[in-house]
């Protein structure tokens, strides 16, 4: 049950028109009244002989007894409360007993309070009713409502546990705002799948992914087709930005335009500028390196760039294990861009699910922790270079490297749900595992092909070389050796494991540091799981090619050396910013 405070209003008899009205577009059905402060209180929406001039009146009396230069100006209070779609239609006298106890918790309305606030309750559909409320008390005092939104909050979520409702998590104050009825109305009416907060959120969350600068920035925001609107101090200086979609306009024909701060807390422009550069320090080159950065190698294709954001995103999925509250909230958040930059670039067959486990995690990406910026370059780093090289269609090493990056995105969302639960972010961690869901749907896609081509290559292995790969995985794994050789993958790990031998690695070491740094136990696949972060540490190619297999046997003298599409770059001790 969501409960929302709306601001203050100035004319009692002007919501009433609105709450008994047919709404902005015909959704109000038989407004009436469930409740009020008096049970004789007159309801204009079923009483023939009420008029909402009546119930106004009673309303305002408290207000209009007390001298004009004692009037507060914005005496009209409103709460709207919905329940989940899921929830059961309740009754009227349901919805009653729910309005009592909000003007109680709020402090309208104080059980046992005979001087209390006058208030109505009023119903025009099923799902929620709307609460309105004169601040001043039958004894002329204004009522006490500080924090009522908190107030509203908490006692919903009792509410929710009496009645049998949908149970929410507690907010923060860190989600960003959710759209209004009527932005939802008119999405519907204009054919809309989102409305055009949801786009505009969407397309400013891509924008920021890896950018370095603020003109880069708006540079996106215009590529991306919105109109922009900055606003700038008498200096010159740039204090914010608003953006609109070109083809939603109001009334009058004019762009609906949001700044920033209204789409997300985090997507404000001194919000966003944290991320690329803190206070005493800022860019330095163009590819985005800071001054205590080496530059690293360009990137030169979608594998390549997925293969570097694998590395990143395995050095964060450490960090957020062991490292203290403040890079590890760095980390989630920059993960945030990884999942951004990644659905911006994905194929059609992962898309979708890509885009909702970047939406989904956009929650997960904020809390009260106050990220430590700097430490999450790498993996901001990496959302450049996912966006800088383009979008990929899903095929051959770009398709395999791809199943590689979903996969540790993975485990480091699922990280992030952990860290959030440890926290009590409730919010956050719901977020993280929504996204970890359409994360392993999204895996579900990308290594089919992949998959298939690594088990099959695995099949063709000699009986001999295949046991000796069985050999090493009981001898390396002897807990879990039977229980990897059963699952569908074990072809291509078996095959990986060869690959790994021909281009001159120890296979047993790779094996045992694969399972050192991270448990296995709660991937849906452990062999899966072990044949990418086999082939990402030994960079070897995501789906080699058996028609060249020389290129194997040339990586034992090319490992360490600068890297090419198909490699990833060599380890340089525990810089987060290189492959391990």
């Amino acid at each position: 049950m969501i409960p929302r405070i709306h601001a203050r209003g100035t004319r009692t008899i002007g919501l009433l028109h609105y709450l008994y009205g047919p709404g902005t577009h015909e959704e109000h059905t038989d407004p009436h009244l469930v409740g009020a402060w008096d049970s004789l209180a007159p309801d204009p929406g079923r009483d023939l002989d009420a008029t909402y001039g009546d119930l106004q009146r009673l309303l305002d009396q408290p207000v209009n007894a007390l001298p004009k230069n004692r009037r507060p100006a914005e005496h009209v209070w409103h709460l709207s409360l919905r329940a989940a779609p899921e929830d059961p239609v309740l009754s009227d006298e349901q919805w009653a007993e729910i309005a009592r106890r909000m003007v109680a918790a709020t402090g309208i309305a104080p059980d046992g309070d005979d001087a209390a606030c006058r208030w109505a309750a009023i119903r025009h559909a099923d799902d929620h009713i709307h609460i309105i409320a004169t601040v001043v008390r039958e004894d002329g005092r204004q009522a006490r409502i500080r924090r009522d939104g908190k107030r509203s909050q908490a006692e919903a979520r009792v509410i929710e546990i009496d009645y049998g409702l949908r149970r929410l998590a507690t907010g923060d104050g860190t989600a960003a705002r959710r759209p209004t009825s009527a932005e939802r109305h008119k999405a519907q009416r204009e054919g809309r799948e989102r409305t055009a907060r949801e786009e505009l959120r969407e397309s400013v969350r891509r924008a920021v992914a890896g950018a370095v600068s603020t003109d880069e920035f708006f540079d996106r925001l215009a590529a991306a087709g919105l109109l922009i609107r900055k606003r700038l101090a008498p200096s010159g200086d740039l204090l914010g930005y608003k953006v609109a979609l070109p083809d939603d306009r109001n009334k009058d024909g004019e762009p609906v335009f949001y700044s920033g701060s209204k789409l997300a807390p985090d997507l404000s422009l001194p919000r966003v500028r944290e991320r690329w550069s803190r206070p005493s320090e800022t860019p330095t080159a163009i590819d985005g390196s800071w001054p205590d950065q080496p530059a690293l190698p360009p990137v030169t294709g979608p594998a390549f760039a997925r293969r570097r954001a694998a590395a990143a995103t395995w050095q964060a999925l450490l960090v957020i294990d062991h490292g203290d509250d403040g890079t590890a909230a760095a980390q989630i958040a920059a993960t945030g861009e990884v999942l951004d930059a990644l659905a911006k670039t994905s194929a059609a067959h992962t898309r979708a699910e890509l885009r909702e486990a970047a939406s989904a995690f956009e929650r997960a990406s904020r809390s009260h922790v106050k990220a430590v910026r700097g430490h999450d370059r790498g993996l901001r780093q990496a959302a450049r270079d996912l966006v800088r090289s383009g979008p990929v269609l899903g095929r051959g090493e770009d398709g395999a490297c791809t199943a590689m990056l979903i996969d540790m995105a993975f485990f480091v969302v699922t990280a992030a749900a952990k860290w959030h639960a440890r926290k009590h972010h409730t919010q956050q961690a719901t977020a993280a595992q929504q996204a970890a869901e359409h994360l392993r749907a999204a895996y579900q896609a990308a290594s089919v092909q992949p998959m298939t081509a690594l088990s099959q290559r695995g099949r063709r292995l000699t009986q001999r070389v295949r046991q000796q790969q069985a050999n090493l995985l009981h001898q390396v794994l002897p807990e879990l050796a039977d229980q990897i050789e059963a699952e569908a993958g074990w072809p291509a790990l078996a095959a990986t494991l060869d690959d790994a031998r021909r281009a001159g690695h120890d296979p047993a070491a790779l094996l045992t540091e694969a399972t050192a740094r991270r448990e296995l136990r709660s991937a849906g696949s452990m062999s899966d799981v072990l044949v990418w972060r086999l082939r990402r540490s030994a960079h070897l190619p995501a789906l080699p090619d058996d028609r060249n297999a020389t290129a194997l046997r040339a990586n034992r003298h090319t490992s360490h050396s600068a890297p090419t599409t198909q490699s990833a770059p060599g380890p340089t001790g525990n810089d987060p910013r290189r492959g391990r």
